[in-house]
């Protein structure tokens, strides 16, 4: 008998993707999960896995156009074949050592079972990175051109950025902060914060907790423009930029007011995590209210980053420095942060962009602020 393959839905704005990549050609024999296709759309990108054992058949080839729906393939397979048991994945396998390592950990006590997890880490030999491919030379005198096609991820990239410069009032205001205080904190709780929750303290935790008390006292940068309304959003879903192969995307952690660093760490841990490995849904790249991104993790000092129609506001992060400032009438060096805040002047005033910005910098350079709301 055969089980068709089918374009599934993937989100109610998705009426078409493109064959990115076949894994599993025609003629092929599968087993359940095997991966078949990559399916590549304006949002997301999808892998397709066998549902049954069998001999593969595809219908369509690389860069092809599929509509949700569609039939673009089958599986010739038999109730013997589907009622045979196959050999258990190395997935599970892993998932069983996993398993046994955590409950020995349980059993020699936790906080001596992440020590011995990061010294494990710590004596991992580094792979050197491998090098670049070399471009093709060309001859002297030859001008040579390659030319491939723009994925729909990048055309939507650039349709959005060239929609977010022609119809918004977008300005972009700057300030510095000493993180000091931050770096302490993550110096003195590193370890403990591991131990308790099994996902590193980073520096991102602390800027969503800042935007959200920046948030809550500067409600217009969490608005958007509907018509001749101005709609307010009541809730925090502070979107996180992820740069991947395919070019940046913005998963959405929700209700970043409800959640402890621990969660917001682990939240974005996992979405960097399969955004880059093309496994984030349609529903978590949406909705987001306000937007952060981080160029400092590339080295970026400055930049003025772009709206994210129709969010009114977007904090651009930036490469850590230590530089000379002045405390207290005396020249001291700290390790410092240029923040760029980029806004819809539509919706905010500059006066109260500047203060939006002085808020998350005065969070940050004392971040007992945010625990004691104030």
């Amino acid at each position: 008998m055969k089980v068709e393959i089918k374009v599934p839905e993937m989100g109610e704005s998705i009426t078409e993707a493109t064959i990115a990549q076949i894994m599993a050609a025609s003629g092929t024999q599968v087993a359940v999960d095997d991966e078949i296709l990559e399916l590549e759309t304006d949002k997301v990108n999808q892998v397709l896995y066998a549902t049954a054992p069998g001999t593969l058949t595809i219908d369509v080839n690389v860069d092809d156009t599929v509509t949700v729906g569609q039939v673009i393939g089958a599986i010739e397979t038999s109730e013997e074949m589907i009622k045979e048991k196959p050999p258990p994945p190395v997935k599970e396998e892993a998932l069983a050592m996993g398993k046994e390592k955590k409950e020995e950990g349980i059993r020699r006590g936790k906080e001596a079972f992440v020590k011995d997890l990061m010294r494990e880490e710590e004596e991992k030999p580094v792979e050197a990175p491998a090098a670049p491919k070399a471009a093709p030379q060309s001859a002297p005198g030859e001008r040579r051109e390659t030319r491939h096609k723009m994925t729909k991820i990048r055309k939507v990239i650039a349709q959005r950025l060239v929609e977010a410069q022609q119809t918004t009032a977008m300005l972009t205001t700057f300030n510095e902060v000493d993180l000091s205080a931050v770096m302490a904190l993550r110096d003195k709780y590193r370890d403990r914060f591991i131990q308790d929750y099994g996902v590193r303290l980073g520096f991102m935790s602390f800027f969503v907790k800042a935007a959200v008390a920046a948030l809550r006292e500067f409600p217009g940068f969490n608005s958007y423009i509907d018509g001749e309304d101005i709609v307010h959003r009541e809730y925090y879903d502070i979107g996180i930029a992820v740069g991947t192969e395919r070019g940046l995307i913005v998963p959405v952690v929700r209700d970043c007011d409800l959640l402890t660093f621990a969660e917001i760490e682990t939240a974005i841990a996992d979405f960097a995590e399969r955004a880059r490995k093309g496994g984030l849904s349609v529903d978590e790249l949406q909705g987001g209210g306000f937007t952060i991104t981080n160029g400092g993790v590339y080295g970026s000092l400055l930049s003025t980053p772009i709206l994210n129609p129709p969010q009114c506001g977007i904090l651009g992060m930036h490469k850590i420095e230590k530089r000379p400032v002045v405390v207290d009438d005396q020249v001291v060096v700290r390790p410092m942060m240029y923040l760029a805040l980029s806004y819809d002047h539509r919706i905010v005033d500059g006066q109260t962009a500047v203060s939006f910005l002085v808020s998350i910098k005065e969070n940050l350079e004392d971040p007992t602020r945010m625990l004691l709301h104030i």
